[in-house]
């Protein structure tokens, strides 16, 4: 029985695990544990750790890696000591991490250090801003890579990854999105009180390079949504430098009908509320992977996702309060086409597992190598 290690921070890494280790779970093949940190642990961001717990996992583990210094490199410090000590007493085979966070830097330096392989999902993207080095970064810790398309292949054997240690096998999250299991847009409006017949779904995020500059990006964006007619369901951003100045702004949205403000939302109930939303602005990836597979029209603002937009029928503006305004405009009646081949089909699990269960993903050379053939 191997023991496999999944470590989530925010509410977005989980949605992109959740149907990994739940295939993990049900395979006597495997013993598996979750490291719960980040986000999840604070109330203000809506403590998405209850979520987690609702799923039952067999070994689930919390450690507060807040510190009230606003700096990553003392979140990174403290969760690679969490961490470090967890694993230590569980012993794992293989630690899971995905994405562009501390949380999973974190993860690949425990591992990596510790002699534990690491598989790093969904490395090889490009995002811009710190989240691209730390990505890059975290793939380079780690031995394993579960990518979400070829050309995320392509990048990583580029960077010098082994072509056989990478692995191919989408969005995990896109097996959630087009799952029987969604609850109905009716269960979703009552049970957050959504009295919107249409509305719009908002995902602002500070860019921790810009951090300067946040306060009046925030107050821009605020001003058009105000001046706009639309209904909106606002979810808070990350808790990267800068959130605080977009949460002040925020509360401009105190006691306006057009409004409903959540710390965050149910994954799955979350997907629902996209999959029937008339667009989404903002500067989320949820923008520019998760909506357009839906076929939701799309305004993303500034540079945090200024190298992932690839798809032309989103409209890309600047922190101008005038180019928000015209964009939000000419948004509803703006139409994407769905792109269901660039991050899977659905069936990551299972191709997780089915990698999981080859011996010879056990046995990968763990050394880093130059390519000088290129």
């Amino acid at each position: 029985m191997k023991k496999i290690l999944f470590l989530t921070g925010t509410r977005a890494d989980f949605g992109k695990i959740k149907s990994l280790i739940q295939i993990l779970e049900k395979n006597e093949k495997f013993e598996v544990y979750v490291f719960i940190t980040g986000m999840h642990l604070q109330e203000k961001y809506g403590s998405t750790y209850l979520e987690i717990e609702r799923c039952g996992f067999s070994n689930m583990h919390k450690f507060e890696n807040f510190t009230h210094e606003t700096t990553m490199d003392l979140t990174l410090a403290k969760t690679i000591e969490g961490l470090s000590s967890f694993v230590k007493d569980c012993n794992p085979d293989l630690i899971v991490i995905h994405g562009d966070r501390v949380e999973a830097l974190a993860g690949a330096i425990v591992g990596s250090l510790n002699n534990i392989l690491v598989a790093h999902i969904e490395g090889g993207e490009v995002s811009g801003t710190i989240d691209e080095l730390i990505r890059h970064s975290t793939s380079k810790m780690s031995h394993i890579h579960f990518v979400s398309n070829e050309l995320a292949k392509k990048r990583l054997i580029q960077m010098g990854e082994l072509q056989e240690s990478v692995f191919t096998i989408g969005s995990p999250d896109v097996d959630i999105m087009f799952s029987n299991d969604l609850p109905s847009l009716v269960v979703v409006k009552e049970y957050y009180e959504i009295n919107f017949d249409e509305y719009a779904v908002v995902m602002f995020h500070p860019v921790t390079t810009e951090a300067g500059y946040i306060k009046e990006y925030a107050a821009n964006f605020v001003k058009a949504l105000l001046e706009d007619d639309s209904n909106f369901v606002v979810i808070y951003p990350n808790n990267d430098l800068g959130s605080e100045a977009i949460l002040e702004e925020y509360k401009k949205f105190e006691n306006n009908i057009r409004f409903r403000v959540f710390p965050s939302l149910r994954f799955e109930y979350f997907l629902t509320l996209l999959k029937n939303a008339q667009f989404v602005i903002g500067n989320s990836s949820a923008g520019v992977r998760e909506a357009p597979y839906y076929g939701i029209p799309v305004i993303n603002i500034g540079t945090r996702q200024q190298n992932r937009v690839s798809n032309t029928d989103i409209i890309n503006v600047d922190y101008d309060k005038d180019e928000i305004m015209i964009a939000l405009q000419n948004i509803k009646s703006k139409k994407i086409k769905y792109k269901k081949e660039d991050f899977g089909v659905g069936n990551s699990a299972e191709l997780f597992l089915q990698s999981l269960e080859n011996n010879d993903i056990w046995k990968l050379n763990q050394q880093k190598q130059f390519r000088d053939n290129l």
